[in-house]
Protein backbone atom coordinates (compact mmCIF):
# COMPACT_ATOMS: atom_id res chain seq x y z
CA UNK A 1 0.00 0.00 0.00
CA UNK A 2 1.46 3.63 -0.98
CA UNK A 3 2.56 6.25 2.08
CA UNK A 4 -1.10 7.85 0.71
CA UNK A 5 -2.79 5.22 1.31
CA UNK A 6 -1.79 4.31 4.67
CA UNK A 7 -1.89 7.53 6.02
CA UNK A 8 -5.79 8.21 4.78
CA UNK A 9 -6.21 4.40 6.16
CA UNK A 10 -4.72 5.85 9.89
CA UNK A 11 -6.79 9.18 9.46
CA UNK A 12 -9.94 7.37 8.79
CA UNK A 13 -9.25 4.87 11.80
CA UNK A 14 -9.03 7.78 13.84
CA UNK A 15 -11.37 9.63 12.87
CA UNK A 16 -14.14 7.09 13.13
CA UNK A 17 -13.10 6.50 16.60
CA UNK A 18 -13.25 9.69 17.61
CA UNK A 19 -16.52 10.63 16.49
CA UNK A 20 -17.98 7.09 17.87
CA UNK A 21 -16.30 7.77 21.26
CA UNK A 22 -18.29 11.09 21.63
CA UNK A 23 -21.84 9.44 21.24
CA UNK A 24 -23.42 8.93 24.56
CA UNK A 25 -25.70 5.27 24.49
CA UNK A 26 -28.52 7.63 25.45
CA UNK A 27 -28.61 10.03 22.42
CA UNK A 28 -28.96 6.64 20.13
CA UNK A 29 -31.83 5.07 22.70
CA UNK A 30 -29.33 2.62 23.94
CA UNK A 31 -29.15 1.32 27.92
CA UNK A 32 -26.20 2.27 29.54
CA UNK A 33 -26.14 -0.69 31.79
CA UNK A 34 -23.51 -1.76 34.62
CA UNK A 35 -21.81 -3.79 32.00
CA UNK A 36 -20.82 -1.10 29.66
CA UNK A 37 -16.77 -0.31 29.28
CA UNK A 38 -15.92 2.44 31.11
CA UNK A 39 -14.61 4.03 28.01
CA UNK A 40 -16.89 6.94 26.20
CA UNK A 41 -19.22 6.78 24.07
CA UNK A 42 -20.70 3.56 21.61
CA UNK A 43 -19.19 0.07 20.90
CA UNK A 44 -18.30 -0.85 17.51
CA UNK A 45 -21.06 -3.37 17.29
CA UNK A 46 -23.97 -0.57 18.48
CA UNK A 47 -22.72 1.34 15.49
CA UNK A 48 -22.88 -1.63 13.18
CA UNK A 49 -26.13 -2.58 14.27
CA UNK A 50 -27.72 0.65 14.00
CA UNK A 51 -26.15 1.56 10.50
CA UNK A 52 -27.19 -1.82 9.45
CA UNK A 53 -23.77 -3.48 8.79
CA UNK A 54 -22.27 -6.10 9.97
CA UNK A 55 -20.36 -6.47 13.09
CA UNK A 56 -17.06 -7.40 11.06
CA UNK A 57 -17.34 -5.28 8.67
CA UNK A 58 -17.52 -1.65 10.60
CA UNK A 59 -14.65 -3.20 12.51
CA UNK A 60 -12.46 -3.48 9.41
CA UNK A 61 -13.97 -0.33 8.16
CA UNK A 62 -12.86 1.59 11.85
CA UNK A 63 -9.51 0.00 11.52
CA UNK A 64 -8.83 1.37 8.12
CA UNK A 65 -8.65 -2.22 6.51
CA UNK A 66 -8.74 -2.34 2.15
CA UNK A 67 -12.74 -2.96 2.17
CA UNK A 68 -15.50 -1.97 -0.25
CA UNK A 69 -17.62 0.82 0.90
CA UNK A 70 -21.27 2.48 -0.53
CA UNK A 71 -22.45 5.71 -0.50
CA UNK A 72 -25.67 4.17 1.53
CA UNK A 73 -23.20 2.49 4.15
CA UNK A 74 -21.57 5.54 5.07
CA UNK A 75 -24.79 7.48 5.28
CA UNK A 76 -25.92 5.41 7.49
CA UNK A 77 -22.44 5.40 9.64
CA UNK A 78 -23.00 9.62 9.12
CA UNK A 79 -26.61 9.65 10.59
CA UNK A 80 -25.31 6.68 13.61
CA UNK A 81 -22.33 9.01 14.47
CA UNK A 82 -24.30 12.27 14.03
CA UNK A 83 -21.68 13.57 11.76
CA UNK A 84 -22.41 17.15 10.39
CA UNK A 85 -22.00 17.96 6.80
CA UNK A 86 -18.21 19.00 6.92
CA UNK A 87 -17.82 16.03 8.78
CA UNK A 88 -19.50 13.84 6.66
CA UNK A 89 -17.68 14.78 3.75
CA UNK A 90 -14.54 13.77 5.44
CA UNK A 91 -15.72 10.60 5.94
CA UNK A 92 -16.54 10.31 2.33
CA UNK A 93 -13.08 11.43 1.10
CA UNK A 94 -11.03 9.29 3.87
CA UNK A 95 -13.03 6.47 2.30
CA UNK A 96 -12.01 6.62 -1.09
CA UNK A 97 -15.36 7.96 -2.34
CA UNK A 98 -16.36 11.33 -3.92
CA UNK A 99 -18.13 13.75 -1.40
CA UNK A 100 -21.65 14.56 -1.83
CA UNK A 101 -22.80 18.22 -2.89
CA UNK A 102 -21.82 20.89 0.17
CA UNK A 103 -24.82 22.92 1.31
CA UNK A 104 -27.64 23.94 -0.68
CA UNK A 105 -27.41 26.74 -2.99
CA UNK A 106 -28.99 29.93 -0.80
CA UNK A 107 -31.36 32.33 -2.92
CA UNK A 108 -28.99 34.75 -4.65
CA UNK A 109 -30.46 37.97 -1.94
CA UNK A 110 -28.81 35.71 0.69
CA UNK A 111 -25.43 35.89 -0.53
CA UNK A 112 -22.47 36.60 2.68
CA UNK A 113 -21.97 40.47 3.44
CA UNK A 114 -18.55 39.56 4.08
CA UNK A 115 -18.50 38.31 0.07
CA UNK A 116 -19.83 41.68 -1.21
CA UNK A 117 -17.20 43.32 0.88
CA UNK A 118 -14.18 40.93 -0.61
CA UNK A 119 -15.12 41.93 -4.22
CA UNK A 120 -16.22 45.97 -3.36
CA UNK A 121 -12.37 45.66 -1.77
CA UNK A 122 -10.70 44.26 -4.93
CA UNK A 123 -11.74 47.80 -6.70
CA UNK A 124 -10.60 49.16 -8.92
CA UNK A 125 -9.93 45.58 -10.66
CA UNK A 126 -13.35 43.68 -11.32
CA UNK A 127 -14.72 41.00 -9.57
CA UNK A 128 -18.00 39.28 -9.83
CA UNK A 129 -19.44 36.29 -7.58
CA UNK A 130 -20.99 33.92 -9.81
CA UNK A 131 -24.01 30.90 -8.63
CA UNK A 132 -23.37 27.21 -9.39
CA UNK A 133 -25.00 27.92 -13.56
CA UNK A 134 -22.63 31.11 -13.62
CA UNK A 135 -25.30 33.16 -13.11
CA UNK A 136 -24.29 36.64 -12.28
CA UNK A 137 -25.08 37.35 -8.01
CA UNK A 138 -22.69 40.53 -7.30
CA UNK A 139 -20.23 42.40 -8.56
CA UNK A 140 -17.99 45.49 -8.02
CA UNK A 141 -18.04 49.25 -9.68
CA UNK A 142 -15.32 47.92 -11.90
CA UNK A 143 -17.06 44.74 -13.43
CA UNK A 144 -20.01 46.92 -14.12
CA UNK A 145 -18.13 49.20 -15.62
CA UNK A 146 -15.58 47.57 -17.74
CA UNK A 147 -17.16 44.65 -18.22
CA UNK A 148 -20.86 44.97 -18.00
CA UNK A 149 -21.12 41.94 -15.38
CA UNK A 150 -25.03 41.56 -14.62
CA UNK A 151 -26.44 44.87 -16.57
CA UNK A 152 -26.39 43.06 -20.03
CA UNK A 153 -26.98 39.61 -19.62
CA UNK A 154 -28.07 37.55 -16.04
CA UNK A 155 -25.43 34.58 -17.00
CA UNK A 156 -21.81 35.22 -17.24
CA UNK A 157 -21.73 32.55 -19.89
CA UNK A 158 -24.25 33.81 -22.14
CA UNK A 159 -22.74 37.15 -22.04
CA UNK A 160 -19.80 35.77 -23.10
CA UNK A 161 -21.23 34.22 -26.50
CA UNK A 162 -23.63 37.25 -27.00
CA UNK A 163 -21.83 40.91 -25.45
CA UNK A 164 -20.15 42.79 -27.95
CA UNK A 165 -18.16 43.25 -25.21
CA UNK A 166 -16.23 39.83 -25.67
CA UNK A 167 -17.15 39.46 -29.17
CA UNK A 168 -15.14 41.90 -30.49
CA UNK A 169 -11.72 40.78 -29.38
CA UNK A 170 -12.43 37.80 -31.99
CA UNK A 171 -8.79 35.88 -32.32
CA UNK A 172 -8.92 36.29 -28.21
CA UNK A 173 -12.76 35.16 -27.86
CA UNK A 174 -11.98 32.14 -30.21
CA UNK A 175 -9.02 31.17 -28.29
CA UNK A 176 -10.43 30.40 -25.06
CA UNK A 177 -13.85 29.68 -25.73
CA UNK A 178 -13.44 25.99 -26.06
CA UNK A 179 -11.79 25.80 -22.20
CA UNK A 180 -14.88 28.44 -21.26
CA UNK A 181 -17.53 25.97 -22.59
CA UNK A 182 -15.24 22.60 -21.20
CA UNK A 183 -15.25 24.82 -17.46
CA UNK A 184 -19.07 25.41 -17.90
CA UNK A 185 -19.83 20.83 -18.79
CA UNK A 186 -17.34 20.35 -15.97
CA UNK A 187 -19.28 22.53 -13.61
CA UNK A 188 -23.11 21.41 -14.65
CA UNK A 189 -21.87 17.80 -13.71
CA UNK A 190 -21.00 18.95 -10.41
CA UNK A 191 -24.50 19.86 -9.68
CA UNK A 192 -26.69 17.02 -11.86
CA UNK A 193 -29.50 17.92 -10.39
CA UNK A 194 -29.61 22.17 -11.25
CA UNK A 195 -31.94 22.80 -14.01
CA UNK A 196 -30.24 26.05 -14.16
CA UNK A 197 -27.78 24.08 -16.01
CA UNK A 198 -30.03 22.97 -18.78
CA UNK A 199 -31.67 26.55 -19.28
CA UNK A 200 -27.81 28.02 -20.09
CA UNK A 201 -27.73 25.62 -22.55
CA UNK A 202 -30.92 25.22 -24.30
CA UNK A 203 -30.88 29.28 -24.68
CA UNK A 204 -27.40 29.05 -26.26
CA UNK A 205 -27.60 26.03 -28.13
CA UNK A 206 -31.17 27.88 -29.72
CA UNK A 207 -28.96 30.60 -31.77
CA UNK A 208 -25.40 29.84 -31.42
CA UNK A 209 -23.96 27.49 -33.60
CA UNK A 210 -20.65 27.88 -32.23
CA UNK A 211 -22.09 27.25 -28.69
CA UNK A 212 -23.22 23.79 -30.16
CA UNK A 213 -19.96 22.53 -31.87
CA UNK A 214 -18.35 23.55 -28.70
CA UNK A 215 -21.10 21.74 -25.99
CA UNK A 216 -20.77 18.33 -28.54
CA UNK A 217 -17.45 17.89 -27.87
CA UNK A 218 -18.00 17.00 -24.44
CA UNK A 219 -14.77 18.84 -23.23
CA UNK A 220 -14.42 19.29 -19.60
CA UNK A 221 -11.96 21.34 -17.68
CA UNK A 222 -11.18 22.43 -14.50
CA UNK A 223 -11.36 26.02 -13.51
CA UNK A 224 -8.02 27.85 -13.79
CA UNK A 225 -6.62 31.48 -14.86
CA UNK A 226 -7.79 32.27 -18.06
CA UNK A 227 -6.63 35.64 -20.33
CA UNK A 228 -10.03 37.09 -21.06
CA UNK A 229 -9.54 40.21 -23.31
CA UNK A 230 -13.12 42.72 -23.74
CA UNK A 231 -13.42 45.21 -26.51
CA UNK A 232 -14.49 48.67 -24.06
CA UNK A 233 -16.90 51.16 -26.13
CA UNK A 234 -14.98 54.14 -24.49
CA UNK A 235 -11.22 52.26 -22.82
CA UNK A 236 -10.58 50.42 -25.53
CA UNK A 237 -9.10 46.53 -25.44
CA UNK A 238 -8.87 45.44 -21.89
CA UNK A 239 -6.77 42.07 -21.12
CA UNK A 240 -6.87 40.32 -17.70
CA UNK A 241 -6.30 37.42 -15.99
CA UNK A 242 -9.33 36.00 -14.69
CA UNK A 243 -9.24 33.95 -11.76
CA UNK A 244 -11.75 31.55 -10.08
CA UNK A 245 -12.17 30.88 -6.44
CA UNK A 246 -14.67 28.41 -4.67
CA UNK A 247 -15.13 29.25 -0.91
CA UNK A 248 -15.06 25.97 1.22
CA UNK A 249 -17.95 27.38 3.44
CA UNK A 250 -19.66 28.53 0.27
CA UNK A 251 -19.10 26.02 -2.50
CA UNK A 252 -22.51 27.14 -4.76
CA UNK A 253 -20.49 30.62 -4.91
CA UNK A 254 -17.26 31.61 -6.80
CA UNK A 255 -15.28 34.80 -6.71
CA UNK A 256 -14.69 35.57 -10.11
CA UNK A 257 -11.24 37.93 -9.76
CA UNK A 258 -10.00 39.82 -12.81
CA UNK A 259 -6.39 41.01 -12.73
CA UNK A 260 -4.84 43.55 -15.19
CA UNK A 261 -2.84 41.59 -17.73
CA UNK A 262 1.08 42.41 -17.02
CA UNK A 263 2.51 44.38 -19.92
CA UNK A 264 -0.77 46.11 -21.06
CA UNK A 265 -2.16 49.02 -19.98
CA UNK A 266 -5.47 48.07 -18.99
CA UNK A 267 -4.85 48.87 -15.02
CA UNK A 268 -4.09 52.58 -16.19
CA UNK A 269 -7.77 52.34 -18.35
CA UNK A 270 -9.76 51.35 -15.11
CA UNK A 271 -8.79 53.55 -12.63
CA UNK A 272 -9.51 56.40 -15.64
CA UNK A 273 -12.75 54.03 -15.39
CA UNK A 274 -13.83 53.58 -12.06
CA UNK A 275 -12.40 57.43 -11.38
CA UNK A 276 -15.07 58.41 -13.61
CA UNK A 277 -18.07 56.01 -12.89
Amino acid sequence: MDTLGRARRKELQAFLTSRRQRISPALVGLPAGSDRRRTPGLRREEVAVLAGVSPSWYQWLEQGRDITVSAKVLDAVSDVLRLDGAEQRHLYTLAGLNPPPGPAAAAPQTYCDELQRLIESWGPNPATLLDESWNYVAGNEAARLALRAGTAERNCLVAFFRDPLYRGRGAAWERIAPTVVAGFRAAAWRYPENPGFREVVDELSADSEEFRTLWERRDVATAGVLVKEAEHPVAGTLAFESSQLVLPARPDLTVVLYNPLPGTDTAEKLRHLTARG
